[in-house]
């Protein structure tokens, strides 16, 4: 539903942003008698500000939805039992959660494990071992991780607490297959490839999981288990998040056979025997609280955007479609509210999914803003960018991508079609080429992703 800050219905909305329209440039008005150099000046201004503008709106969001108050607030109400407390960290965000479970448990807990993506480890956390590795596919210190993790808390007590920090990225990095490695690549690179969006995936990956899907919970019972969540699923389904290792199970077996025949997934005996096993349907042993959300990404943006000057609207929190399709959307809109008396900034939160066609570099917020180049070719007061809050986007070092009216043009004097560039999935290359990636490192959190548009 399309709302703006507190929520107006959508059609008086609709009739809100007609009566913004229609009403001449807010920013730049060029003037007949102005040289050319004048001009060039004039629009290399916009474009700045407008990059200048975006990069705000990010800081701010990405620092707005770190996790440290959260997690700090939620363990600062359990009541600790006399014995162990084991601290498991893992997701992208495990670290800079784990650095806050230290702070504020100190020498309370007895020993501890951090498992994020690489890159994303900051130092050494005392007591945790530190572990980094792969994703969007597991390897073997994935495994190795997780393995220490299971070790961690076997043979417990009731008089034990289990501490789980997870964030998004643990289906990848915390893992012990009870397939082959082999079968488990293979399923998830047939799963990134066709489409499927992150609650398919989990559907499968729990079944083939010996952690997942509540089990890890079961493998620390007598103790207790208190879970701080970070979301990074449209809806904070729990059992989906990190594919649920410490919360029981919601799908059934017959939803997976409906992701397996959606995508006409190819299945060794091992694994079809595997995803014809149910998941546990109850973890007693578990408290969970759940922390941050999409939903505050876009909150912040908001703020920031009416700061800079920007009349914003929420387009949605629950974006959820393939990736071209939203930056074919987004620009749509552009085009229709270019001409704005007000500066107007439309925001879209959410997790878009890439179709795999061709062999190239990028990820979903590269190919969404790339997507949308067309739409705003030479729109001198309008820019799209599309950023993922952990600071990676797909297999690279970008967090997402930056378009604007010159987009189009910069990439066709460089010998660079969109269409062709979109169908080899090769987004970051042809974003590099017009200065258009977006790179902030690792953030310390993740929490979807967002898109916006500016209009000055």
């Amino acid at each position: 539903m399309l709302c703006k800050d507190d929520g107006i219905e959508l059609a008086g909305l609709c009739q809100c942003l007609h009566d913004l329209t229609f009403g001449g440039r807010s920013t730049v008005v060029f003037d007949s008698r102005l040289g050319k150099q004048d001009r060039m000046e004039e629009k290399k201004k916009t474009e700045y500000d407008l990059r200048k503008d975006a990069d705000i709106i990010m800081r701010r969001a990405i620092q707005d939805v770190q996790p440290d108050q959260a997690v700090k607030k939620a363990l600062e109400e359990v009541e600790l039992p006399r014995g162990k407390v084991i601290v498991v960290a893992l997701g992208k965000a495990a670290w800079q959660m784990a650095k806050a479970a230290k702070d504020i448990l100190k020498e309370r807990i007895s020993a501890g494990v951090v498992i994020t993506k690489y890159g994303h480890a900051k130092g050494s956390i005392e007591p945790f071992r530190i572990f980094e590795a792969g994703h969007p596919v597991p390897d073997e210190n994935s495994f190795l991780a997780t393995e220490y993790a299971a070790d961690l808390v076997r043979d417990l007590t009731k008089q034990d607490v289990v501490i789980m920090l997870i964030s998004g990225g643990g289906s990848s990095l915390f893992e012990i297959p009870l397939c082959t490695e082999t079968e488990l690549k293979d399923m998830t690179g047939q799963l990134l490839a066709c489409g499927a969006d992150i609650t398919e995936m989990n559907i499968i990956r729990k079944r083939l999981s010996a952690v997942k899907g509540g089990k890890f919970a079961l493998l620390c019972y007598p103790a207790q288990v208190f879970s701080v969540v970070l979301s990074d699923i449209l809806g904070d389904p729990l059992d989906m998040i990190a594919s649920g290792p410490a919360y029981p199970d919601s799908s059934t077996v017959e939803m997976c056979r409906e992701v397996v025949e959606k995508y006409g997934l190819v299945l060794t005996e091992n694994v079809k025997g595997l995803l014809e096993k149910e998941t546990p349907k109850a973890c007693e042993n578990v408290t969970t609280v759940i922390t941050g959300s999409v939903k505050e990404l876009c909150d912040s943006a908001m703020r920031t955007c009416r700061e800079l000057g920007y009349e914003p609207f929420v387009l949605t929190s629950c974006l959820n479609c393939v990736a071209r399709e939203a930056g074919t959307f987004l620009g749509a809109i552009a085009k229709q509210y270019q001409d704005s008396k007000k500066s107007l900034a439309f925001l879209a939160g959410g997790e878009t999914v890439v179709q795999l066609t061709g062999s190239g570099l990028g990820g979903r917020n590269q190919e969404l803003a790339l997507s949308a180049a067309e739409a705003i070719r030479g729109m001198e007061n309008v820019a799209i960018f599309s950023f993922g809050s952990d600071g990676t986007d797909g297999p690279t070092d970008a967090a997402g991508g930056f378009v604007d009216g010159d987009t189009f043009d910069r990439l066709k004097e460089a010998g660079c079609r969109i269409s062709s560039v979109l169908a080899q999935n090769d987004s970051y290359h042809a974003l590099e080429k017009c200065g258009g990636l977006i790179k902030t490192g690792p953030t310390g959190t993740n929490v979807n992703d967002l898109s916006c548009i500016l209009i000055r």
